[in-house]
């Protein structure tokens, strides 16, 4: 293919621009990337060719260079006539794949394609990176919350540290760079891709950066009102609960939330004793007014 003409590698006319040059290549690469056939060494030779093709046509002076015949396809100065495999071995300088010009537009591509890019595959020549590693790891729920280092054990008995951001959410992925498998000729090693699963907890809530709690609290308080004390993810505080709070009425403690981001939401529940109380009872007895107090009435019932 190295004397094959870069407008019929691509698949584009002679006239096409340079954004549909750029498209056609994405589509190429993306079914022809070499992480994405591996062992298929016919997909590795048509992406080696493609690629080479979008050196020349990526580069609008390379192009124009082309197009007036003062190049040829390989990107060699004519007449001097050139094949792919003196790139191949020429390095940085004189290789089909020495320039980075053309991809710098390329960064926002699919992952495969912008970890392509991203490492620079215009300007050193083609490698092969490495496979990247899949792993799960469980997490505790305040671990997500605020934060921690956890330590994987990988199948050769090496050790991976792993830092869980403050906020990381469940089914999240994350990302450690060059800590895949190493890459065949000096290629770059793969990532370790670490998707984790957040165990839910036995009281909190989490609804976005925000964390939701119910808290139990007895008739006195919720009559009286008081201060009691409640769990947060960075610690037990103590909150006030205002005078005649129902069930259902919401607290807001603020910056208790996820990493400090969002808030806490405490929803009230009143709770009567669980054993019949005497006292109780006579003093509902002859409370007039609770007994003229209809709650349903209110909420339309």
């Amino acid at each position: 293919m190295a004397d094959a003409d870069p407008y019929e590698l691509l698949g584009v006319a002679r006239d096409a621009s340079q954004k549909d040059i750029q498209q056609a290549f994405r589509q190429l690469a993306k079914k022809l990337h070499p992480d994405l056939n591996p062992g298929d060494k016919d997909a590795q030779g048509k992406f080696q060719a493609a690629a080479a093709a979008y050196d020349i046509l990526g580069d609008e002076d390379k192009r124009g260079r082309y197009d007036r015949g003062e190049i040829d396809a390989s990107g060699a100065e004519r007449p001097q006539r050139r094949y792919y495999r003196d790139f191949a071995d020429a390095g940085e300088a004189t290789g089909a794949y020495g320039s980075g010009a053309g991809y710098a537009d390329m960064g926002d591509a699919d992952d495969i394609l912008a970890s392509f890019f991203a490492r620079g595959g215009g300007r050193r020549g083609f490698r092969m990176r490495g496979r990247d590693r899949h792993y799960h790891l469980d997490v505790d729920f305040l671990d997500a919350v605020n934060g921690a280092t956890r330590r994987i054990v990988l199948p050769d008995g090496a050790a991976l540290d792993v830092t869980i951001p403050g906020g990381s959410e469940d089914g999240q992925t994350l990302r450690l760079k060059g800590k895949g498998e190493p890459a065949p000729e000096g290629g770059e090693a793969g990532d370790a891709l670490i998707e984790i699963a957040v165990k839910p907890h036995p009281r909190f809530t989490r609804d976005g950066d925000h964390i939701r709690l119910e808290v139990p609290i007895s008739l006195v308080e919720a009559v009286l009102g008081g201060k009691v004390t409640v769990p947060t993810p960075t610690g037990a505080v103590s909150v006030t609960i205002p005078k005649g709070s129902n069930t259902g009425r919401v607290l807001r403690l603020k910056g208790k939330g996820v990493a400090g981001r969002g808030d806490e939401y405490l929803t009230l529940r009143v709770m009567l004793p669980d054993a019949p109380d005497p006292e109780l009872e006579a003093f509902a007895e002859g409370w007039a007014a609770g007994k003229a107090h209809n709650p349903r009435e209110e909420t339309g019932l």
